[in-house]
């Protein structure tokens, strides 16, 4: 995400996860991510994007955060939506989604 962000002056990355501010810096250190991490503890953010869902482990139910990826237009308006994407894949479909536009 960092090299597709570094790649555009017109693209902002964002990432936004369920951790507690305290690990996120942790982790942004270790991994040199580059980009601002949000917090969302409560789960507004995910619930609005629908990503907060059932999930279900060795027969287990849960609830918890569908791994997705968004691009968000200028206007604040969702342009495209990948969900359950990996982190391996995801620069090469958001680029990809980038390029066509």
């Amino acid at each position: 995400m960092r090299d597709i962000a570094a790649e555009s002056e017109d693209i902002a990355v964002v990432g936004i996860c369920g951790d507690k501010p305290e690990r996120q810096k942790r982790f942004d250190e270790k991994n040199k991510l580059g980009y601002t991490l949000l917090s969302d503890t409560d789960h507004e953010v995910a619930e609005a994007y629908g990503v907060w869902r059932e999930k279900k482990m060795y027969g287990k139910s849960y609830m918890g955060v569908v791994r997705s990826a968004f691009i968000v237009g200028t206007d604040g308006r969702v342009e495209h939506a990948f969900y359950k994407v990996s982190p391996k894949d995801t620069p090469k479909k958001l680029a990809a989604a980038l390029s066509a536009e």
